[in-house]
């Protein structure tokens, strides 16, 4: 059984960004081995994301947000009433429903678009680029570009931020 020491684990931590007694647990399971060590931990770490994947996120925020005659109703959820009731938390619930208000995305992310949606979207800017006189050989650049367009104004987690945009909502929602 090879020596953990305080560098080793250490070093293993700096790689891997893992806690301080995951990288020890993983280098000694893997007798102090550095590499297996980074692959046990990376092994761990998407069975803890499975894991947490499958939690039921109960508590949460309804957000009503009303501006003229648009307005949105917004249920975010969370796994703990600790993060629900925190005031980020609360302020992101409501700048997601004043973004759906103001830019009324029609899906969640470009995911849940449907393909026939895409693809009737597809032969409508194509036409366009055609009808414009464009060359056949840029069409379909042109149309892919005007597709992440669609996704931009469409995808509530592609929009540009309203208070910022700099950011799109998914940005805000990581940070």
């Amino acid at each position: 059984m090879a020596e953990i020491t305080a560098a080793l684990v250490k070093s293993l931590r700096e790689t891997s960004g893992a806690g301080m007694l995951d990288c020890k647990k993983a280098l000694v399971e893997t007798n102090g081995n550095m590499e297996e060590a980074i692959d046990w931990l990376r092994k761990k770490g998407l069975a803890s994301a499975a894991k947490k994947a499958s939690r039921i996120a109960a508590e949460g925020l309804v957000s009503v947000y009303v501006e003229g005659n648009a307005g949105a109703v917004v249920e975010v959820n969370s796994e703990t009433d600790f993060v629900a009731n925190g005031e980020m938390f609360r302020t992101l619930v409501h700048d997601i429903a004043l973004q759906i208000a103001a830019a009324n995305p029609q899906y969640v992310c470009k995911e849940e678009v449907p393909e026939e949606v895409i693809e009737k979207e597809k032969n409508i800017l194509r036409a366009q680029a055609l009808e414009e006189g464009k060359p056949e050989k840029i069409v379909d650049k042109m149309v892919e570009g005007r597709i992440k367009t669609f996704y931009e104004d469409n995808c509530l987690l592609n929009q540009k931020y309203v208070k910022d945009t700099s950011k799109t909502i998914e940005q805000v929602i990581i940070e």
